[in-house]
C-alpha cells in the first residue's frame, strides 16, 4: 500500500505536540521507553501499519458504525497502540478519536488513506465502542 500522500513530516509534528501536551504522563513515559528500542525504519513502518488500519476502516464506511467489522477495528486500533506505543486506555482512545475527526492534519491524512469521512466514521466508530465498555 502506498501512503505517499501522507505526510511524513506530520509524525514529527504530532510527535512534539503530544510531547508538550503529555511528557509528564505514565502513557508518554512509556512511548519513549518503547520507542527507545526502535529504530527510524521500525518507527516509519509502525507508522504504515497505522494508516493501514485507517485504510481498512475505509473500506468497511459502507457499514454502519456499530457492526460488528467496526466495532472490531477500534479493538484492534486499540491493541495495537498498547503492544507498539503505550497503554491506551478507554481515555486515551476516546481521545484520539477526537483528534481523528477534529479536522486538520490529521482528519486529512486519515482521509487520504481511507477516504473522505474516515477520520469522521473513526471518531464515531470508537465512541461507540467505547460506550460498549
Amino acid at each position: 500500500m502506498d501512503f505517499e500522500g501522507f505526510d511524513p513530516k506530520k509524525l514529527d509534528e504530532y510527535s512534539q505536540q503530544a510531547k508538550v501536551l503529555y511528557s509528564k504522563t505514565d502513557a508518554y513515559k512509556e512511548f519513549e521507553q518503547k520507542q527507545k528500542s526502535r529504530t527510524k525504519e521500525q518507527e516509519k513502518d509502525l507508522g504504515a501499519q497505522v494508516m493501514e488500519l485507517f485504510a481498512k476502516l475505509g473500506k468497511m464506511r459502507p457499514c454502519a458504525p456499530d457492526s460488528e467489522a467496526a466495532q472490531n477495528w477500534a479493538k484492534e486500533l486499540q491493541v495495537f497502540f498498547t503492544e507498539h506505543f503505550y497503554t491506551c486506555t478507554p481515555q486515551i482512545l476516546g481521545s484520539l478519536a477526537e483528534s481523528y475527526a477534529g479536522g486538520g492534519s490529521m482528519t486529512e491524512n486519515i482521509d487520504k488513506v481511507g477516504g473522505e469521512g474516515t477520520g469522521s466514521f473513526a471518531k464515531q466508530v470508537i465512541d461507540i465502542y467505547l460506550a460498549r465498555l
